[in-house]
């Protein structure tokens, strides 16, 4: 092999496909490879044929120019692959396999990897704990928006499916397990969701309608999603949510006419820090969400906060948001008793059980989240419609694997 073609940022708003180099079993430079990891050998990596890689919002917070991504970046990191070379330390994943790739780069080595908080394993990123493909900061490793990408330790990290022709069959269900479905997942359970549940779920995009969909797995009875783009809470009310349009005014108040009071057990903060306010015209107004959630959330509740929040927002309208701080109504969740949960979800945490999930019917997720393949040529079009709104999650289809 000798080309591979990728999808990357060029400035904002604009991303192109490239011609970009067939990965090797060692770490090259190039845009936003952290060079302290340039030369790192991966005989524990692989070596994918890109099944399918998704946009996700996350890609798009960097494409509108709101991070310090560089330009040049190879994107994506909600891949699904087939094995197609293994590294000389790979023992147990094998070429051939169709595989799920967690967004989170873990070592499996690391005191954080063995406890399961993968989502900030120790070794992967020189800066800082955690790491993730074709991400801003994250290390440097390169994004799976591409025909081939490279996956390190490949016997930790892989999700191996148990049946090939099966997975493909429901590939577009299993190309979600490497981010949304198990970020909204988690997002549910640290939220506290369970049997009989009332749940928020603010913001309507793909996350959000994950996130919404694990609630209904876990046994929630009610499930309200917020947001103000009317197709999105459209799409949320195809499989069984209740909806509150937030350009109508504050939520509480529409909350209360669907449940009788104006709380819900369980908070999802599934927008994140380009969050804007309530009420028709509302501009960006990052931390209202948030201090939504705590109103909203009932005393000794939980809010679960999969929404991305970055330490450095050049884009942001106040200049404590250009360094991730928020005007926080903390003393809110402090006399109500409210725990809070931020992060990165740790794939492997889930992935496997949800892939079980998927498998055998349990949730349909790619119906839930209006799972639309397109091509990698198409891809440009797909971030422009997505940040217009458009109330689709675009699946990538690189190597033509996808009906």
């Amino acid at each position: 092999m000798s080309g591979n073609k990728a999808v990357a940022y060029k400035e904002p708003g604009v991303v192109e496909i490239i011609d970009t180099p067939y990965p090797t079993f060692e770490l090259q430079a190039g845009p936003g490879v952290n060079p302290i990891n340039v030369g790192r050998k991966v005989p524990h990596g692989v070596i994918l044929r890109t099944v399918s890689t998704n946009i996700c919002g996350s890609d798009q917070h960097m494409v509108r120019g709101r991070t310090t991504a560089p330009a040049g970046l190879v994107l994506g990191h909600e891949i699904t692959g087939e094995v197609i070379e293994a590294g000389p330390d790979v023992e147990f994943i094998k070429v051939g396999d169709i595989v799920s790739v967690p967004f989170n780069i873990s070592c499996g080595r690391c005191r954080n990897c063995k406890e399961r908080k993968t989502g900030i394993c120790l070794n992967v990123n020189p800066d800082r704990p955690g790491s993730a493909y074709g991400y801003v900061d994250m290390g440097g490793w390169v994004g799976g928006q591409a025909e081939y990408v490279l996956v390190p330790y490949a016997d930790w990290n892989l999700l191996r499916f148990p049946d090939r022709d099966q997975a493909l069959e429901k590939i577009m269900d299993l190309t979600m397990l490497s981010d949304i479905l198990p970020t909204g997942f988690h997002g549910a359970v640290t939220a506290g969701v369970g049997v009989g549940s009332t749940v928020y779920v603010a913001g309507a995009g793909p996350v959000g309608l994950a996130a919404a969909a694990s609630a209904q797995l876990l046994g929630a009875a009610v499930v309200i999603v917020g947001d103000l783009n009317e197709d999105r809470l459209a799409q949320a009310r195809s499989f069984g949510c209740e909806t509150v349009n937030v350009a109508n005014g504050d939520p509480a108040d529409q909350i209360e006419q669907i449940l009788g009071v104006r709380e819900v057990d369980s908070g999802i903060d599934a927008v994140g820090f380009e969050a804007r306010g309530h009420g028709h015209g509302a501009q960006e107004a990052p931390a209202t969400v948030l201090n939504s959630l705590m109103d909203l959330t009932t005393a000794g509740g939980s809010v679960g906060i999969p929404g991305l929040y970055v330490t450095g927002d050049p884009g942001a309208t106040e200049e404590a948001a250009k360094k991730g701080s928020l005007s926080l109504s903390l003393g809110t969740g402090w006399a109500k008793s409210l725990s809070f949960a931020t992060g990165q979800c740790p794939v492997m945490k889930y992935n496997r059980q949800l892939m079980m999930a998927i498998l055998h019917d349990r949730i349909h997720i790619a119906k839930a989240v209006n799972a639309t393949a397109i091509s990698l040529e198409d891809a440009p079009r797909g971030y422009a419609e997505f940040d217009a709104g458009a109330a689709t999650k675009y699946v990538l289809n690189p190597n033509g694997y996808l009906n």
